[in-house]
């Protein structure tokens, strides 16, 4: 039997579709299977000092990562603390073919500059912990809420000790770092309400533990009489400050504030050097910044909570860990093992925590 033209121009025409709907099919099994396209997702942290961004930010962050998106490609940077160096990280990853920049800005004004030019290239940036003016998607932790509780927990160790006045050293975070400002207007907010002076206050350049100690160094000689506590914003200056505290023969020594739950800060709560730290959980965290990139990625919205200076954003809770929480927080929710706090030199103070191997 004979086809006509017509007909084997619109059997032709047929196939054509027919192929065309089996590969959109295909694209479409592979998104729904968690898959999805092949992106490059640039994870850009700011330093390595404070330990939580190479230990939990970055593992976690890059198993959120695989989870929302098994083809996608991790490009990873750590700026070391130097806002110039982050730039040209920023500018490396755009030239490597980054789809999303997830930017932990050193310096979150200079980050300005890296937004502006990842959105010439129409790169989308989520501002990860860090807030930065013009980015798309921002991840974080309600900071003054993390220095009002910090400084709520100093308060009511203080006035659990019987203690309703007296001096309080300020240490604060980086000058450079938006979050820090926040930390230490929410500490403000609760201390110069409380009955407490704040003596002397500092803010550490680079968030550097060592700075911060040869700060407290130099403050004992005047305040060492009347010194009832220490805010410091993280666990680092925490740690600065109870060495110079311990150097200059404070006893007993005073409560200490902190922040990112850092083992060694953990080990100096179980043994009483350090009052408290904040718990951020980096888990959900990572798996918001990760999912909202994949979603930049493929040209959709992220998930939001809530709006910062328009900014769709996702905010967590912080939560304050004392000794009476630790198996409740950072135990519970797998970032330590007993066993890695409870160490030959914390045995004893564990068991008197109530910690015990398992």
């Amino acid at each position: 039997m004979s086809v006509s033209p017509s007909r084997l121009v619109g059997l032709g025409l047929a196939v054509a579709a027919l192929a065309v709907s089996l590969v959109a099919c295909g694209s479409d099994d592979d998104s729904a299977g968690g898959s999805g396209d092949a992106k490059k997702i640039a994870l850009l942290l700011p330093e390595s000092k404070t330990t939580r961004y190479e230990a939990l930010d970055r593992p976690l962050f890059t198993e959120a990562l695989k989870a929302a998106c098994d083809k996608c490609e991790l490009i990873y940077s750590n700026a070391d603390q130097d806002a110039a160096k982050q730039q040209q990280q920023a500018e490396a990853a755009l030239t490597q073919g980054a789809n999303v920049l997830v930017l932990d800005p050193v310096d979150g004004k200079a980050a300005a500059a890296v937004v502006a030019s990842a959105k010439g290239q129409n790169v989308p940036v989520v501002a990860y912990d860090r807030f930065i003016e013009g980015a798309n998607y921002y991840v974080s932790f309600e900071n003054e809420a993390v220095g009002k509780l910090q400084a709520q927990t100093l308060v009511d160790a203080l006035k659990a000790a019987g203690k309703t006045s007296g001096n309080v050293a300020m240490i604060n975070g980086s000058p450079t770092d938006p979050n820090a400002a926040d930390f230490k207007k929410g500490a403000h907010s609760v201390l110069d309400s409380s009955g407490f002076k704040v003596a002397a206050e500092f803010d550490t350049p680079d968030w550097s533990p060592d700075k911060a100690q040869a700060w407290m160094e130099g403050q004992l000689s005047a305040i060492k009489n009347g010194l009832v506590g220490v805010y410091a914003a993280n666990d680092g200056t925490a740690g600065g400050a109870i060495a110079a505290l311990k150097g200059g023969g404070v006893t007993p020594l005073p409560p200490v504030t902190g922040q990112d739950s850092e083992l060694a800060a953990i080990q100096r709560i179980v043994a009483g050097d350090q009052a408290m730290t904040i718990y951020k959980a980096v888990k959900p965290q990572a798996e918001a910044a990760a999912k909202g990139a994949v979603a930049l990625a493929n040209g959709d919205k992220p998930e939001s909570t809530t709006d910062k200076s328009g900014v769709p954003s996702t905010i967590l809770d912080p939560v304050a860990v004392t000794k009476a929480n630790i198996k409740d927080t950072v135990i519970k929710d797998n970032i330590y093992k007993v066993a890695d706090i409870c160490t030959a030199s914390f045995a004893a103070a564990c068991t008197a925590a109530g910690l015990s191997s398992n």
